[in-house]
């Protein structure tokens, strides 16, 4: 049996302070995989077609997936593997647990005692279904976290935008509650037709949004990254998607028993004034902000920019290694990372986007850069000639550099 805190000391001083982690599947019954996460043709049906396709991919995650019955209790959580992928692996969040100040820092595990974040690669065909993430005192009540959430949508993966590539975001100025609870009454009529009191925003790739919690929201058919608070929560609000009919289960699915017929319940859920701020676009809407000129980062090698900077909760950048440029990136936290495009050296790992994986198959793509390693510098080496290397970065909540 593995024990965790040896691991951890042997995977930080092979890595020098950078953990390897394993690919994390992630099936969702109600979802059509849009076949933009790489896996083998094969393969998104890898857990059963009775679990559903696989349209997500999870990222230095210490969540397990909430999926109902028959989802294993690993289901969601990031593994850590060593360089030959043979040895004993553990997960990050048994690793946190007997290590957390040598992998997380002793801000964040004093302040959360966890690591309180992850992000996703979310892959759907088609539209999903209006919902809200539940905001902390409704969580709370099912023995949840609160799930504020970023957008962003990466070049590199999507070749195409799916059937849908609009998201529905909020509730029009001067919707009322009463209207939200008609449509909540019409769930078994097929169209509930909540639609109509939302608006849609085109997706546009290398841009993303803000969703705080209690926000309703539709995503769109992009491939999406998204950071977001450590939770799995959620609460389905249309009742037709894609001309699929959804199950009023998923409605109360996070909703304590006693409620599952109170309609003001369910409205109160929602943070009214976020979702009829008339504002919305103008305070939800996030295109990539650089963190330095174009000038500078010819000099520098690397090309950083924000691309998750409205929440607390978390943070994220794109970071850009330049053909032949190596750089070293020194950030004030830790970070998980998935690369997206080209090939090189991080620290000591080889870091490569692969073409096509298998399920169950290893990958150089994605790696936890411990608080310690991320305040010494990480020398990252692009080892092409033409293509750049590319990398998502995704931070904890209160990042110090952030507004730096």
């Amino acid at each position: 049996m593995t024990n965790p805190s040896n691991f951890v000391d042997r995977a930080l001083d092979q890595g020098e302070g950078i953990l390897r982690l394993a690919p994390t599947w992630v099936p969702r019954s109600f979802c059509i995989p849009g076949r933009r996460l790489k896996l083998h043709p094969d393969d998104y049906y890898a857990l059963g077609a009775d679990r559903g396709g696989i349209d997500e991919r999870w990222f230095a995650s210490t969540v397990q997936a909430d999926n109902g019955p028959g989802t294993p209790p690993d289901e969601g959580l990031s593994y850590i593997v060593g360089q030959d992928g043979q040895e004993e692996r553990l997960t990050l969040r048994d690793a946190v647990a007997a290590a957390g100040a040598d992998i997380i820092g002793p801000r964040l595990l004093e302040a959360c005692g966890e690591w309180p974040m992850y992000a996703k690669f979310f892959d759907n065909l088609g539209p999903l279904p209006l919902h809200l993430h539940q905001m902390s005192a409704d969580a709370e009540r099912v023995g949840q976290n609160a799930k504020p959430e970023a957008y962003f949508f990466p070049t590199q993966l999507n070749n195409h935008g799916g059937r849908f590539p609009y998201t529905f975001l909020g509730l029009q100025p001067g919707v009322t509650r009463e209207q939200v609870k008609t449509c909540l009454e019409n769930w078994n009529r097929g169209d509930n037709k909540i639609l109509n009191l939302s608006q849609a925003y085109l997706l546009e790739p290398g841009t993303g949004w803000d969703v705080p919690a209690g926000v309703l929201h539709a995503p769109g058919s992009m491939l999406t990254y998204e950071p977001q608070a450590a939770s799995d929560v959620f609460a389905m609000f249309q009742s037709l998607v894609d001309k699929v009919p959804i199950a009023r289960d998923l409605l109360v699915k996070n909703v304590p028993p006693a409620h599952h017929d109170n309609l003001d319940y369910m409205v109160q859920m929602l943070d009214w004034e976020l979702n009829t701020d008339p504002e919305l676009y103008a305070h939800r809407f996030m295109p990539p902000r650089p963190l330095v000129s174009a000038q500078e980062a010819e000099a520098l090698g690397c090309w950083d920019e924000w691309i998750a900077y409205r929440s607390p909760s978390f943070s994220a950048k794109q970071t850009t290694i330049f053909p032949g440029r190596e750089a070293t990136l020194q950030d004030a936290a830790c970070y998980g990372l998935i690369a997206v495009q080209g090939h090189g050296e991080l620290g000591p790992w080889s870091i490569e986007t692969p073409a096509m994986i298998r399920f169950g198959q290893l990958t150089n793509d994605e790696f936890f850069v411990t608080e310690q390693a991320a305040r010494a510098g990480v020398r990252v080496r692009n080892l092409s000639q033409t293509e750049p290397l590319v990398m998502l970065r995704h931070f904890g909540p209160d990042n110090p550099d952030l507004d730096a």
